[in-house]
């Protein structure tokens, strides 16, 4: 990829030819998934996750089809992986806070809350995944030396969950609050969307260490043909 190349680029072409608009999501939300499937404390098979990405089954795709879409798929994970190694940006440009935007209640953009849809859906799928790794670091009591904080790791990753959340469904984040705290919300909008890059590589962050007790795949799925 080139520098200021993202991973959704990869998926993008896909999209635009329209074939498989049917199929897949929204190609924010694809990238959601494919991200949170790279930042997996352990990465599952394609056989696996790819299934996750199929919204309809009723249409009809020959083998040239689901060969040319699984390339793209382990594509972008390759490109999310990369760009995790390279610490470079990964999210879509569009979910970017922009300093440009007015700093008042601004609009959180739909493919902010799709790519965030995305990854929440499949943190939901690899749930025992994370509890697994969870319980095997906490036997082995090195996480809490290791990761150079002072919150605990199930506060982080409550942290970054709680928000991921609210900026997914940020009408249904107002709903559930009184007057008064919808109002604070309303106005802490700008701050939270700033907060969000940070948030997600302290999610990141918070996968690779636990990724230190389960085997590492992360070799594997780079050198996939």
């Amino acid at each position: 990829m080139s520098e200021k190349a993202r991973p959704i680029d990869i998926l993008l072409p896909v999209f635009e030819k329209g074939k498989l608009t049917h199929v897949l999501p929204s190609a924010y939300k694809a990238d959601g998934m494919i991200f949170a499937v790279a930042a997996s404390p352990e990465i599952p098979m394609p056989e696996q996750w790819m299934p996750w990405m199929i919204q309809s089954s009723s249409s009809a795709l020959v083998d040239e089809d689901v060969d040319a879409l699984a390339d793209v798929l382990m594509d972008n994970l390759r490109a999310h992986l990369q760009c995790m190694t390279d610490e470079k940006p990964l999210m879509p440009m569009r979910c970017e806070y922009s300093e440009g935007q007015a700093d008042t209640a601004p609009e959180i953009p739909a493919e902010l809350a799709q790519w965030l849809e995305g990854l929440l859906y499949v943190h939901q799928q690899l749930e025992d995944v994370w509890q697994q790794a969870w319980g095997k670091l906490s036997a082995k009591d090195a996480y809490r030396e290791d990761s150079g904080s002072s919150d605990t790791p199930e506060k982080r990753l409550s942290r970054c969950l709680k928000l991921f959340t609210t900026l997914a469904n940020v009408k249904l984040a107002l709903q559930y609050r009184n007057p008064s705290q919808a109002q604070q919300l309303k106005e802490n909008l700008p701050l939270l969307w700033k907060q969000l890059p940070a948030m997600v590589q302290d999610y990141i962050a918070l996968a690779g260490e636990l990724s230190a007790a389960l085997p590492n795949q992360f070799e594997t799925f780079m050198k996939l043909p």
